[in-house]
């Protein structure tokens, strides 16, 4: 332990002074190594010890019960530090760049995890620090298994739909007659040109946009064949004129103030909304709809960058998060659903019979899945959502 090299000098040369001027006798020699080896195996072990105090998660907007991070900070005695985004190409560009800073991030398993994993920036979970992990329905882990294989890189976090936010009673007033549970009241300029006098909010995403229209035109939603993008385009461009606004962190806002009537957003987002129309008790009633064609499911992954600085605390942190009672409150206060099924008991009767929430078995069988898309696929539909937002 010469020099104690990992261990700042002037400590050691601190504790080598006290160790002298306290020591004396034939023995003293021997104690005082003895004294000094200790110092400095305490002294290497506190920068460790530091480093599991910190966990520094990445989560989308308004995806957490607080009072999940508070309890987590009280049992384990770990500092929470907290941020957001709104957007998954947001979060992709932090982690791709490199040296994020996070430890915990939350992708949605197509195509970002499995877009990241590829990249190696998702460090592989070590299930031994993680015995919560048998909480997990393993049906729904399988789902997630073809952007995971072997489920190496992430736990389901929450899950949900993409769908039709409406706000019913003002849409029948603006269009009577109109398919409310279609996506053609959205895509069809017939129906969008009546409903945009309530406006109409589109999600600035097209992870999840693109898909959804290729879905709805009878296109596979993973399709990278040219024609099939310009049939998109074709059919956004169509109803751009009546889009008033895309929003970055969905709609949650307009929907509950009834500032919008339509938009497509996802499901955790809408339920939000009517839970905060129905508490200001203003006159707004807002409606999740999977639309009779379908809609797309996504589930949200708790996973650890490859260079989290602190991914002990991370592993606390996604166990802890598994428990059942925890789940539960997250799911009772985002309104999204969780895949631990022994959380059902403690969540509100009012979402698990909620079909935004908890879709029922038709509605599941009617929602589709999207894969990866090769590179030069994803650079073209970005630079077609690019026009479509400019409405060139």
């Amino acid at each position: 332990m010469a020099g104690c090299v990992d261990t700042p000098h002037t400590l050691v040369t601190m504790r080598r002074s006290a160790i002298r001027s306290t020591c004396s006798g034939t023995g003293c020699p021997m104690i005082a190594r003895l004294i000094f080896t200790l110092v400095c195996l305490l002294l290497l072990a506190l920068p460790a010890r530091a480093e599991d105090r910190v966990v520094n998660v990445y989560n989308w907007t308004d995806y957490i019960d607080p009072g999940a991070i508070q309890r987590f900070e009280k049992d384990t005695g770990i500092q929470v530090r907290y941020d957001e985004y709104d957007s998954l190409e947001t979060l992709e560009a932090k982690l791709l760049t490199g040296e994020s800073g996070y430890d915990i991030v939350v992708p949605s398993d197509e195509p970002s995890l499995s877009r990241l994993i590829k990249a190696g920036a998702l460090a592989v979970i070590e299930r031994s620090k993680v015995p919560n992990w048998k909480n997990l329905d393993p049906a729904l882990m399988q789902r997630v298994a073809a952007a995971d294989p072997g489920n190496a890189h992430g736990a389901i976090y929450l899950y949900g739909s993409t769908g039709l936010g409406l706000v019913p009673d003002r849409i029948r007033a603006l269009a009577p007659g109109a398919p409310l549970d279609s996506w053609d009241l959205l895509f069809k300029p017939e129906w969008a040109s009546k409903v945009a006098k309530c406006s109409i909010v589109m999600m600035d995403s097209e992870i999840d946009v693109i898909p959804t229209v290729l879905h709805y035109l009878g296109r596979s939603a993973d399709s990278t064949d040219a024609a099939d993008l310009a049939a998109v385009e074709k059919t956004l461009m169509a109803i751009r004129p009546y889009i008033r606004n895309f929003a970055s962190a969905g709609a949650l806002e307009e929907l509950a103030t009834g500032e919008a009537c339509l938009a497509i957003d996802y499901s955790g987002d809408v339920a939000q909304a009517a839970a905060r129309a129905r508490e200001a008790n203003r006159g707004v009633t807002v409606q999740y709809v999977i639309p009779k064609e379908g809609a797309q499911i996504g589930f949200d992954m708790l996973a650890i960058p490859a260079d989290a600085p602190h991914k002990d605390a991370a592993l606390k942190f996604i166990n802890f998060l598994l428990q059942p009672g925890v789940m539960a409150g997250i799911t009772n206060k985002v309104r999204y659903p969780n895949a631990v099924p022994a959380s059902r008991p403690m969540i509100h009767p009012d979402l698990l019979s909620d079909s935004a929430v908890y879709p029922s078995p038709g509605a599941m069988a009617r929602m589709f899945h999207i894969g990866p898309v090769p590179l030069a696929a994803e650079r073209a539909r970005t630079r077609m959502w690019a026009r479509f937002k400019a409405g060139q």
